[in-house]
Order: structure tokens, then C-alpha cells, then sequence
């Protein structure tokens, strides 16, 4: 009985750390899936970061009408206030 016992035992520690070495695994591969898809996003960031070094240089020229355009919209909206209000 006390050999069995001790075989028993055995035997559930290996399944144990079969199972504990099965879920690392899984453990590991997505790590790895989710390693490959952070590389990816990398690149893409640094793509769209290529792209907006081209475009900084123009951003004073673009943002000066949309200046123009947002100083203009309390009037706006006090006329478009005053006409509904007819």
C-alpha cells in the first residue's frame, strides 16, 4: 500500500509538470505572437512618423486659415443665435 501511495504520487507530480510545461509553452508562443505583432506596429510607427517629418515644415502655413476660421466662429454663432431666435 505504501509503495503505491508513493508511485501514485509520482506520477501526479509528473502530470503536474506536464501540464505546467504545456501551459508555458502556450504561454510562450503567444508572447511570441504578440511580440511579432508590437514589431509590426513598430514599423508602422515609424512609417507614419517618416511621413509627418515631411509634413511638419508646412504646418505654420496650414494651421494660419484654420486660425482665421476659429477666430471667426463667436461671431458666427452669435449670428446663427440671433437668427433663430427671429
Amino acid at each position: 500500500m505504501h509503495d503505491t501511495l508513493i508511485i501514485l504520487s509520482v506520477v501526479e507530480i509528473a502530470l503536474l509538470v506536464a501540464v505546467l510545461a504545456v501551459a508555458l509553452i502556450r504561454i510562450q508562443a503567444g508572447l511570441r505572437a504578440i511580440a511579432d505583432g508590437l514589431a509590426s506596429l513598430a514599423e508602422g510607427v515609424g512609417a507614419v512618423e517618416g511621413h509627418l517629418s515631411l509634413i511638419n515644415p508646412t504646418v505654420p502655413e496650414i494651421n494660419a486659415p484654420l486660425e482665421d476660421i476659429v477666430d471667426a466662429l463667436p461671431g458666427i454663432a452669435a449670428m446663427a443665435e440671433t437668427v433663430a431666435r427671429r
